[in-house]
C-alpha cells in the first residue's frame, strides 16, 4: 500500500458510522466519520475502485489502489489478528526448537502473516525443564536480533512466549504428558524460567497446584499474564486467584469442568469476574456452536472472550500423520488428536475461527472480526486500532447473499 493514502467508507469495529482514514508515511495519521471528510471534499473527489475482477477469497496480495484514495464501499478494515496460543507452525513444534531451528522461525512468522496475523504468542506445552530453557534461550536470541533490524520485515511478530505447562493438575491435562508436569511452587517456576523470565508473556497453570497463594503475586511482579487453565479449581479458588491478579483463560471449556448450575467452577466466575479475559478456540471441535453462541453472550463478546488458534505443528501441512513429543498426531481437516482419540490440537488458522463464527451466525462480522484483533491485543495490553500505528490493515468483505466473511491485506512490507 501506498504510505500517503486515504481511505474512505470503512466500517471499523467499534465505530457507528463510516470511517476516514489517514495514512501518512505507513502510519495511521487520523481516523475521522465520513461526514467530516466530505465536509472537506465538497464537491468530492473521484475515489480509487477496485477493477472488474471480484473480490473473493483469501489471499495474500496487497491492493493497488491509487496513492490517493481507497474508497472501501462498506467493507470491515481492521488490525491483523493476534494469535496468543500457537504451538508450532510448518512442521516444528516450538518445544523442539533448538539454534539449528533459528532459520525457521522467520518462515513461520512470513507464512502466519499470508494468513493475516501480525503478531503472535509461540506457546510452549508440557515438557521438560530442559527442552523449556532450550526453546526459551532461542527465543531470546531471536528477539535481540530481531530488536537490531532497522526496518521490520511482512512477518508475524513473536510478542513473547506463552507457557503451558509444566504446573497443571493432572486429572486435567488434556494431551500435555504427565512425566513433566511439576508442583506450583515458586522455586519450581524459577527453575523453568531460569533467566528468560523477560521473554516469557503468559503462563498458565492451574491455580489449585498454589497451597501459599504467592506464585501469582511472583509471576506478576516478572510482568508476566497469568491466564488459568488445565484446572479443577472451583468458583471460590477461580476468584481468589483473579484477585492476586490472573486475568485470562485459557481455552475455555476445554481441560477444565464444564459450567454446573451449582458447581460454576473456574469458567463461571471468570464469566462474571470483571476485566477476565477467556480464549476460545472456534474450529466446532473443542467447543460446539451452540456453546459458543452462550459463552460469547454471557461474556460480552470481545470485552470478554477473545479467540485463538491453538494450532499445533503441522499447520501449514496436509493432513496426515505428524510426530508430537515421543509420540503422534493424525491431523483430519484441521483437528488434531493422539492415538486414543484424545483432542490435541487443530491447524486451522486464527482466522479461520472468524469466518467460521459468522458463517455459523453465532455473531455478526463485527464482533467476529474484533474477537481475533483487538480483543487478544487488550488481554496482553496492547492497543487496538488507533493513531499512530503501523498501517498493516485486514479488509473484510462480507457478501450480502451468502453468510462468507473474506478478507485480504491492504499492506505488506517488504
Amino acid at each position: 500500500m501506498t504510505p500517503n493514502l486515504d481511505i474512505i467508507k470503512a466500517r471499523l469495529p467499534g465505530y457507528r458510522d463510516l470511517q476516514h482514514l489517514r495514512i501518512r508515511e505507513g502510519a495511521i495519521a487520523a481516523i475521522t466519520p465520513m461526514s467530516e471528510w466530505v465536509q472537506l471534499n465538497d464537491p468530492p473527489q473521484p475515489p480509487f475502485k477496485e477493477g472488474e475482477e471480484e473480490f473473493t477469497g483469501v489471499t495474500t496480495e496487497s491492493f493497488s489502489p491509487s496513492p490517493q484514495l481507497l474508497d472501501l464501499a462498506g467493507d470491515w478494515l481492521s488490525l491483523g489478528g493476534v494469535d496468543l496460543q500457537i504451538n508450532g507452525g510448518l512442521g516444528l513444534a516450538f518445544t523442539d526448537l533448538d539454534a539449528t531451528h533459528r532459520d525457521k522461525l522467520p518462515e513461520i512468522g512470513q507464512f502466519l502473516w499470508n494468513q493475516g496475523v501480525d503478531g503472535y504468542l509461540p506457546t510452549l506445552v508440557t515438557t521438560s525443564v530442559e527442552k523449556i530453557g532450550r526453546s526459551l534461550r532461542v527465543f531470546a536470541e531471536f528477539l535481540n536480533h530481531r530488536g537490531k533490524e532497522v526496518e521490520p520485515k511482512a512477518v508475524a511478530q513473536i510478542l513473547g512466549v506463552h507457557l503451558e505447562g509444566p504446573f497443571l493438575n493432572p486429572d486435567k491435562r488434556g494431551a500435555h504428558p504427565a512425566e513433566f508436569l511439576l508442583p506450583l511452587t515458586i522455586e519450581n517456576v524459577k527453575r523453568v524460567l531460569g533467566d528468560y523470565a523477560h521473554v516469557v508473556k503468559v503462563m498458565t497453570l492451574a491455580p489449585e497446584l498454589d497451597t501459599t497463594g504467592e506464585v501469582i503475586p511472583y509471576l506478576r511482579s516478572l510482568g508476566i499474564t497469568i491466564s488459568l487453565g488445565h484446572s479443577l479449581a472451583s468458583a471460590t479458588q477461580a476468584e481468589a486467584s483473579f484477585r492476586l491478579g490472573a486475568s485470562m483463560v485459557t481455552h475455555a471449556f476445554n481441560a477444565m469442568p464444564g459450567l454446573h448450575h451449582r458447581e460454576p467452577g473456574l469458567l463461571g466466575a471468570a464469566l462474571v469476574y470483571p476485566g477476565v479475559q477467556c480464549g476460545l478456540i472456534a474450529d466446532g471441535q473443542h467447543v460446539s456452536p451452540a456453546m459458543m453462541q452462550l459463552l460469547l453472550r454471557a461474556s460480552g463478546y470481545e470485552e470478554g472472550i477473545f479467540l485463538v488458534s491453538d494450532a499445533l505443528a503441522p499447520i501449514g501441512l496436509p493432513d496426515g500423520v505428524y510426530p508430537w513429543d515421543s509420540r503422534q498426531i493424525e491431523v483430519k481437516h484441521g483437528t488434531a488428536r493422539l492415538p486414543d482419540g484424545t483432542l490435541s490440537g487443530t491447524t486451522l488458522p486464527l482466522l479461520v475461527g472468524v469466518q467460521n463464527l459468522v458463517r455459523w451466525g453465532i455473531c455478526e462480522a463485527e464482533k467476529a472480526i474484533s474477537l481475533a484483533t483487538d480483543a487478544p491485543r487488550r488481554a496482553i495490553g496492547l492497543s487496538g486500532l488507533s493513531v499512530g500505528q503501523p498501517a498493516q490493515l485486514l479488509r473484510w468483505h462480507s457478501e450480502a447473499s451468502t453468510t462468507e466473511l473474506t478478507w485480504q491485506r491492504l499492506s505488506s512490507k517488504s
